[in-house]
C-alpha cells in the first residue's frame, strides 16, 4: 500500500522502516491525513506475520515541528458553530476529536510489537508523545526534544502528561511539562525519556540494532503489579512530600491565571493514580476542557499563530527585493549599541560599531566578548564559533568604515542634538538610497528622519533591553518612510531571528507608551497609599512579570525621570502626572535613589539580593491593605495598558491588532495568558471592558476614560480582530 505521507520498507530481518516525509512541507506536521495514515501503517504492521518490529524515522533534517494548528482551529470551530444547538452533543464531539491522537498512540503502545523511534533534529508536541509511545527511542546528537503547549495555552494531550511522569524522576518531569522547555539528547537522556544516543549517520541502523537485541512490546505501566516509582507516587511519604509543595511552586509561577498549566498539575496528580487507560482519558478531558478556555483560544491565537505569521514576514510590503544585508554600520558603542553589534554579528553579519574613540569603541567590543563568553561557558556554542563572531565587529571611531555598510542603525544617547550630529557625520560616507534607522525609544522618528538626506530611506529600529535576550524589535515609520527602507528593516529583523511589529509614528511608539501607562498606575497607587508590596504582589498577581516599581527600577528610576520631564517639555503640564513628577523628583533629585544601576530606587540592592527601601514611608503614607480591594488594584494594571494600546489603534500608530498583542507580550511582558492588550479586551468582551473603564475613570479619573473607538466598537457588538482582521491559521505547527 502507498502512502501521501510515509513509506514503508520491511527488510530479510523482519524490520519495518516506516520513514515520514510530507510533500511541499520543510518540516514534517501532524495533519489529519497523516494519523489516518500513521494508523493504517500500525495496523498493517500488526497483520502482517513477517513484520518483527517498526522503526519510524524522518527523511528531514527535523523528525516534527507537532500538529498542524488548523486542526485545533477546525475542531474549535465546528465546537462553536454546535455548540449552541446542542451544548452536549458539541462537548461529546470535541472530546473525540481531541483524544484521537491520544488514542493512535495508545495502540501503538499495546499493539504487541515493538514499535522503536529515530529521532534527528527538532522533535516538538505531537512528535514527541509519539517518542514517548514508543517502546524505545534513539535521538541523534543534534536532536531536540519538547513538550512547548504549555506556552501556547493548552497542554501536552497525547499521552506526554502520563507518560513523562512514569518515566522520569517527578521533580523533573513535572518541570519539564510545565515550562515547556526544549532538552537536548544528552539531557533527555538523563531524565529517562531517551535510551540512546547515536550520531545521525547511524540513527536507523543504531534503532534497528535496538530491536534485533530485544524490546518489550509491553511497558512497565503495562505490566501486572506496577506502582508509579518515587516521589510521583501520591500516597507515599515522597508523595506527600513532593505533591504539596509542587502545588505550592505552580500558583507561585503561574499565579493561578492559566488553564492549560493547572490542567498539568491536574491531569498528572489524578493520573498517576489510575491504569493507563483510565489515566489517558482523563488528561483528555483535562485537554478539551482547556481547548474551550479564552486563555488557551488567545494565547494559541497570538503566540503561535500570529508570531508566526509575523516572522515570516507578513508586514513586508510585497514587490519589494530581498535584501543581501553583508555589512551593518552601529553608531554608539553603549549598552544598547555593542547589543545591537552582538545579535547582528551573530547572525553572520559584519559589523562596524562605531563611537566618539576608539577606546569607548572598544569596550562595546569587550562588551560583545563577555556575552560571548558566557555562551561558551554554558556550553552553547563552541570557542571557535565565538571568535568568529567576534571577528566580525571591527570597533573604530572612523565613520569612513561605513562605506560599504548596507545599513546603519543610530543607538546614541537619546538626545536630539546629538542624534543630529552622528546623522550628519554619516552623510558623507554612505551611498545615495543607503538606509539609515535610529533605535531611539521615544522621540517621533518623524522629526529625526529631517536630519538625513531622504526621508523616505529613514526608518526606526526600536530594540528592548538587553538586545540579546528580549525578542520584540518596533520597526517604526515615519511620515515620509517607503517601502524599501520598510523592506530593509524587516529582513535585518528576520536576520536576527527577533519578531517584528511595524508601527507608525508617535511619541513613545506603541509599547513604550503602554508600559509608561503601567509605571504611572503602580506610581499613582503608592501615592494613595496603597503598601508597596501590594503595588507589586498586584501586578505580577494580574500576570506581569514584576511589578511596577520593580520595573521602574530595571528600567532606571533616573530615566523615568527624565522622560517625564522631556514630555512636559515637550507637551506642556498637561501631559504628565503632577503626582508622578513629585515622586520621581524626590526619589531622583533628593535621594539620588536611580534604580539598579546605582543599588537604590524603590528597591535597595545587594548583588542578586533585593528589597523594598523601607525610606519609602518617608515619601509616601501607606495605609492598611484592607482599605484596598486587592482585584481592582489588578484590573487597573491591566485596563490602563489595554487603554493605551486601543488609543494606539484610534490614532493609527497600530494597524494590525496581531501587532498589538505580541507587542505587548514579547516587548514589556503583558499577562501572555490573555493574549495581549487587544486580545484582552476581545475576550474580556468590548462593552464589558467599557463599562469596566468607565467605572475606573468614575472613582480614579480621566485616564481610564474609554476613548470613541472603544464606545463605538461597544455599541456594534465588534472586537478588534474582526474589525481590523485576524490572524492567518495556515499551515502552522504546535
Amino acid at each position: 500500500m502507498t502512502y501521501e505521507n510515509f513509506t514503508c520498507e520491511t527488510g530479510g530481518d523482519g524490520i519495518a522502516l516506516v520513514t515520514w516525509d510530507m510533500p511541499n512541507r520543510s518540516m514534517n506536521v501532524f495533519t489529519e491525513t497523516v494519523m489516518e495514515e500513521l494508523s493504517a501503517i500500525v495496523e498493517w504492521a500488526v497483520a502482517e506475520d513477517a513484520v518483527k518490529g517498526v522503526v519510524i524515522t524522518s527523511a528531514k533534517k527535523d523528525f516534527t515541528g507537532g500538529a498542524d494548528i488548523n486542526m485545533l482551529s477546525d475542531l474549535l470551530g465546528a465546537f462553536e458553530a454546535k455548540k449552541a444547538e446542542n451544548p452536549q452533543a458539541a462537548t461529546a464531539e470535541l472530546l473525540e476529536r481531541a483524544s484521537r491522537m491520544s488514542r493512535l498512540y495508545r495502540r501503538i503502545e499495546t499493539c504487541g510489537k515493538p514499535f522503536i523511534a529515530a529521532v534527528a533534529g527538532t522533535c516538538m508536541g505531537g512528535g514527541t508523545e509519539l517518542a514517548l509511545a514508543c517502546h524505545g527511542r534513539v535521538v541523534a546528537e543534534n536532536a531536540k526534544i519538547g513538550l512547548p503547549e504549555v506556552k501556547i495555552g493548552i497542554f501536552p494531550g497525547a499521552g506526554g502528561t502520563q507518560r513523562v511522569m512514569r518515566m522520569a524522576d517527578a521533580v523533573a518531569g513535572l518541570q519539564f511539562l510545565l515550562r515547556g522547555n526544549t532538552l537536548k539528547a544528552e539531557a533527555a537522556k538523563s531524565m529517562g525519556l531517551v535510551e540512546k544516543v547515536a550520531p545521525e549517520s547511524e540513527l536507523v541502523e543504531a534503532a534497528k540494532a535496538m530491536l534485533s537485541a530485544g524490546v518489550s512490546p509491553v511497558k512497565p505501566w503495562d505490566q501486572e503489579g506496577y506502582k508509579p516509582r518515587g516521589a510521583t507516587a501520591v500516597w507515599t511519604p515522597g508523595g506527600f512530600q513532593f505533591w504539596p509543595a509542587a502545588n505550592g511552586l505552580y500558583r507561585k509561577e503561574t499565579q493561578n491565571n492559566y488553564p492549560g498549566a493547572r490542567a498539568i498539575m491536574q491531569a498528572v496528580f489524578e493520573g498517576v493514580q489510575l491504569p493507563m487507560d483510565l489515566a489517558l482519558q482523563v488528561e483528555s478531558r483535562y485537554f478539551a476542557k482547556t481547548l474551550q478556555t479564552k486563555e488557551a483560544q488567545a494565547m494559541m491565537r497570538s503566540l503561535f499563530v500570529s508570531l508566526q505569521a509575523l516572522n515570516k514576514g507578513a508586514r513586508r510590503p510585497a514587490g519589494v527585493p530581498a535584501s543581501d544585508l553583508k555589512r551593518v554600520g552601529v553608531l554608539g558603542a553603549g549598552f544598547m549599541g555593542a547589543g545591537i553589534a552582538y545579535v547582528t554579528a551573530r547572525a553572520g553579519m559584519g559589523v562596524v560599531l562605531i563611537d566618539r574613540d576608539q577606546e569607548t569603541a572598544e569596550k562595546g567590543k569587550l562588551h560583545c566578548a563577555g556575552l560571548l563568553e558566557k555562551e561558551v561557558a554554558r556550553g552553547r556554542m563552541s570557542e571557535e564559533a565565538a571568535v568568529g563572531i567576534l571577528e566580525r565587529i571591527v570597533a573604530t571611531p572612523d565613520y569612513g568604515a561605513l562605506a560599504e555598510a548596507d545599513l546603519v542603525i543610530e543607538a546614541v544617547f537619546e538626545d536630539r542634538k546629538v542624534k543630529a550630529e552622528v546623522t550628519e557625520k554619516v552623510k558623507a560616507h554612505l551611498p545615495e538610497g543607503a538606509i539609515f534607522a535610529s533605535n531611539t525609544s521615544t522621540l517621533p522618528i518623524t522629526s529625526l528622519a529631517k536630519n538625513w538626506r531622504s526621508e523616505a530611506d529613514f526608518v526606526g529600529i526600536h530594540f528592548f533591553s538587553p538586545v540579546d535576550k528580549m525578542q520584540l524589535v518596533e520597526v517604526i515609520l515615519g511620515e515620509k518612510t517607503e517601502d524599501k527602507a520598510l523592506a530593509v528593516a524587516l529582513d535585518y529583523v528576520r536576520a536576527i531571528r527577533k519578531t517584528p511589529i511595524v508601527v507608525n509614528d508617535s511619541r513613545g511608539f506603541y509599547a513604550n507608551r503602554c508600559v509608561t501607562a503601567y509605571l504611572l498606575e503602580g506610581h499613582l497607587m503608592l501615592l494613595e497609599g496603597v503598601p508597596p508590596a501590594m503595588v507589586e504582589n498586584a501586578g505580577k498577581m494580574a500576570g506581569m512579570p514584576v511589578g511596577p516599581l520593580s520595573l521602574t527600577d530595571e528600567v532606571g528610576v533616573d530615566l523615568a525621570w527624565k522622560i517625564v520631564k522631556a514630555t512636559e517639555a515637550d507637551l506642556g503640564e498637561g501631559a504628565v502626572s503632577a503626582e508622578q513628577k513629585r515622586l520621581l523628583s524626590e526619589m531622583v533629585e533628593s535621594r539620588e535613589r536611580f534604580g539598579r544601576k546605582n543599588g537604590k530606587g524603590f528597591y535597595d540592592y545587594a548583588g542578586k539580593e533585593k528589597h523594598l527601601w523601607s525610606g519609602l514611608s518617608e515619601i509616601v503614607t501607606p495605609k492598611s491593605a484592607d482599605d484596598f480591594d486587592f482585584a481592582e488594584l489588578k484590573d487597573r494594571l491591566l485596563v490602563t495598558q489595554a487603554l493605551e494600546a486601543a488609543r494606539t489603534v484610534e490614532e493609527g500608530v497600530i494597524e494590525d491588532p496581531r501587532e498589538a498583542d505580541l507587542g505587548s507580550i514579547l516587548g514589556f511582558g503583558f499577562a501572555p495568558f490573555t493574549g495581549g492588550t487587544l486580545s484582552y479586551i476581545d475576550f474580556m468582551g468590548l462593552q464589558e471592558f467599557v463599562a469596566k473603564a468607565e467605572r475606573l475613570a468614575a472613582t480614579y479619573g480621566p485616564r481610564f476614560k474609554p476613548n470613541a473607538l472603544l464606545k463605538e466598537m461597544a455599541e456594534k457588538g465588534e472586537t478588534f480582530y474582526g474589525r481590523f482582521g485576524t490572524a492567518d491559521t495556515s499551515e502552522k505547527a504546535a
